[in-house]
């Protein structure tokens, strides 16, 4: 039989409402008294109902986080890092995987918002804010990760590679590459639409050839980038940049297996969005932009957090910057990746 509030009382020899003010320190409650309650609750082994305190303060202490990949260790390092920020307010974390896809994304709001959590963090892949915005209730705490709108109606946290992609590209053309392709992610999204334009400017600005054709998409999802890294070798390629991590983990690993290698046939510029030994591995044969995943997961929790106890708070916006490394510096990459 589950032990109530009421038999904590009962043994305690105190009222039901001075058990519930010692749990939850919502009044003063002599330290004698204090005592007796907890002696009672360790005793019966008495479980406080988080529904119940839910109904009385209104809040879930619950945050959902909507990811479009948890199987990319960019998401998964940054839903650590905003789990940690959230543990210590005493909130838990709800995650929902949309796999790129605009109508799981539509279901998982529609259902997060409908009482389950207090706060949503969003790392979206639906393009039209209008239909986006139509899905948020009103005044619903909201914080977008990591992707973005040109609308500034919801708080936001993201990290700006224009400087970085453009310098690399400038860097390469140094070198004498002629031919610099990139792989993209998906084209609707925002960091996606940033990383293309710096590659354009610097392109034109370096006086390369503009041949769209050097431009390839991916979906940002695993296996996505072998056949841009083909389309792109036949086009005579002498260097390409892959603006997501996932994507060149795979680029790097079906160069080795197509015999081309690294600074000798083809030089590389990848994004390192996670820790991993696998990209240490390959460091010193190319250019990397590191990602400051972990500061922008642990920002995201702060921000939730925020606006969940302050919802009428001003809009924040927060850009993050990843750093630029020629791989003539791997031995700095340790400390690169917290720049």
């Amino acid at each position: 039989m589950k032990v109530t509030i009421s038999d904590v009382a009962k043994l305690a020899g105190v009222s039901t409402a001075t058990v519930s003010h010692t749990i939850n320190s919502t009044r003063y409650v002599s330290a004698e008294t204090k005592e007796r309650v907890f002696n009672a609750v360790a005793q019966l082994g008495y479980t406080p109902d988080a529904s119940a305190r839910s109904f009385r303060t209104g809040k879930k202490k619950t945050i959902g986080f909507i990811v479009p990949d948890i199987c990319n260790r960019f998401f998964a390092t940054m839903i650590e890092a905003v789990e940690r920020q959230l543990s210590v307010a005493g909130y838990h974390l709800i995650i929902a995987n949309t796999q790129e896809d605009v109508e799981r994304e539509e279901r998982n709001i529609r259902l997060l918002t409908a009482g389950l959590v207090d706060g949503l963090l969003i790392a979206t892949t639906i393009d039209d804010f209008t239909r986006f915005d139509a899905l948020i209730p009103a005044g619903f705490p909201t914080v977008l990760v990591d992707r973005t709108f040109e609308e500034k109606k919801y708080s936001s946290l993201c990290v700006s590679n224009f400087q970085p992609i453009y310098r690399s590209v400038c860097r390469l053309a140094g070198k004498g590459d002629q031919r610099i392709g990139i792989i993209g992610g998906l084209p609707r999204l925002s960091t996606t639409r940033e990383r293309i334009t710096a590659y354009q400017q610097a392109v034109m600005d370096c006086g390369l050839p503009q041949d769209d054709g050097l431009i390839c998409y991916g979906d940002s999802m695993e296996n996505s980038a072998c056949g841009c890294l083909d389309q792109l070798l036949e086009r005579g390629c002498d260097a390409v940049i892959v603006t997501n991590g996932l994507m060149a983990s795979d680029t790097m690993m079906y160069l080795q297996k197509k015999g081309i290698r690294l600074m000798e046939n083809i030089d590389l510029v990848s994004f390192i969005d996670y820790d991993s030994r696998f990209y240490q591995l390959y460091a010193n044969q190319m250019d990397c932009i590191i990602q400051p995943v972990e500061e922008l997961g642990t920002a995201a929790g702060e921000q939730i957090l925020m606006r969940v106890e302050n919802p009428d708070a001003p809009i924040f916006e927060k850009v993050l910057t990843s750093a630029y490394q020629p791989y003539n510096r791997a031995e700095a990459w340790g400390a690169g990746k917290r720049d």
